[in-house]
């Protein structure tokens, strides 16, 4: 009991940092106000997002590399590091070229954190309990996304003085949560499994090789692709069908990011009592039926019910896969954490597919993208064997 008790005690650094991992999504609400600050293009403004997911397929892997010679905490604590550089920087300004900046610090600081934390976890909740730990640590994470518009908002409307930040306030905020996460986990006391890999690039990237962590990676990138595809498609379904405005259309995006959460939460306790295999395959098939109903259906509330069940059936599918992949080469764990999260690389390539269809046939052509990385998921669960 004792010692289970001392484990728990060593995961509250941890998911603090999980915590700090959902600073990522603030590149969101940024850039909207970068955009009616500087006055920029929607090409100019969406570059910032998608810089974050280039850092992923830059980094991941030398992340991994990083790992085998200096430790997943101190890879974590330099993930901390570098994210407290990125949300200092906009302190000083908001330029295009300072903004770009600190995004480009985010993404990479993120990279390392994601890459690292994940691995970090296993070192101190047992097999049986860790996708249930991780799906619990993407419920943390998705709370500090929550709150980033909440807090931009806050600074443009309250009477507070924020030193003329503005929206800006939130960097200064979430800095001293950074500090605070720093602060507990450097003392924290965790035991990591010895190696003696000294896996270059050759290594890492023949473990896609393997079949299953093939598998695992595609199914990474599936999980991405439908995440970011459902966040921009869904506002445009209704407004494509219902004649909706952006404003009240991007309600959608919420609703599933709601779920979503939900869905995270409930995770991190079913996966305790239900096999992996059972609950991924729910969950697949939650996301099918979800399509399918955004392929016929004509009312709001129809669709609403739809984006729902995308948002609950994808809350879970990362921490399972993950888990997966590390259960699949536990002597190769770094190396596997580097691929699998530079397999969040499909939140660039399906958003690009998606684009292109939807230009061709209308909403229904993106869609169709997002069913194909979906069913991809239902054949990818009968690979699994518990």
């Amino acid at each position: 009991m004792k010692a289970d008790k001392y484990s728990y005690m060593r995961l509250l650094p941890i998911l603090f940092c999980f915590f700090v991992m959902g600073f990522v999504d603030l590149v969101g609400i940024s850039s909207n106000y970068v955009k009616a600050d500087l006055h920029l293009s929607d090409s100019q403004a969406n570059f910032f997002p998608s810089l974050v997911f280039f850092w992923f397929l830059i980094f991941s892997v030398p992340t991994g590399i990083l790992m085998n010679r200096i430790g997943r905490k101190k890879t974590v604590l330099l993930s901390l590091l570098v994210t407290l550089i990125s949300l200092a920087i906009p302190m000083f300004g908001n330029s295009y070229v300072i903004m770009l900046t600190a995004f480009s610090f985010l993404g990479i600081g993120n990279t390392l954190m994601q890459t690292s934390l994940n691995p970090l976890v296993s070192n101190i909740i047992s097999k049986d309990k860790l996708a249930s730990t991780l799906t619990f640590g993407q419920f943390v994470k998705a709370i500090a996304s929550f709150m980033a518009p909440y807090i931009a908002m806050w600074g443009m409307t309250s009477f507070i003085p924020n030193f003329g930040l503005g929206w800006r306030v939130l960097f200064p905020i979430y800095l001293i949560v950074n500090l605070f996460a720093i602060a507990i986990l450097l003392p924290t006391p965790i035991v990591e499994e010895k190696t003696e890999s000294t896996s270059g690039f050759k290594e890492c990237f023949s473990l896609l090789s393997k079949p299953f962590i093939l598998f695992c990676f595609i199914g990474i990138m599936c999980h991405v692709g439908i995440d970011v595809g459902t966040n921009t498609t869904a506002p445009k379904i209704l407004i494509e069908r219902l004649g909706m405005t952006l404003t009240d259309a991007g309600f959608a995006t919420s609703l599933y990011f709601i779920f979503r959460t939900v869905g995270c939460l409930l995770g991190s306790f079913i996966l305790q009592k239900l096999s992996a295999k059972w609950f991924l395959g729910f969950s697949v098939v939650l996301i099918l039926l979800a399509m399918l109903g955004l392929f016929v259906f004509q009312t709001k509330m129809l669709l609403y019910l739809c984006i729902a069940m995308i948002g609950l059936g994808n809350s879970n599918v990362f921490s399972i896969v993950f888990s997966q992949a590390l259960f699949a080469a536990s002597d190769k764990k770094n190396e596997v954490s580097g691929l699998m999260i530079m397999g969040l690389f499909g939140g660039t390539i399906f958003p690009l597919a998606m684009g292109y269809a939807s230009d061709i046939v209308g909403q229904v052509g993106a869609i169709a993208v997002m069913t194909v990385g979906a069913v991809y998921l239902l054949l990818y669960t009968f690979k699994i064997k518990s």
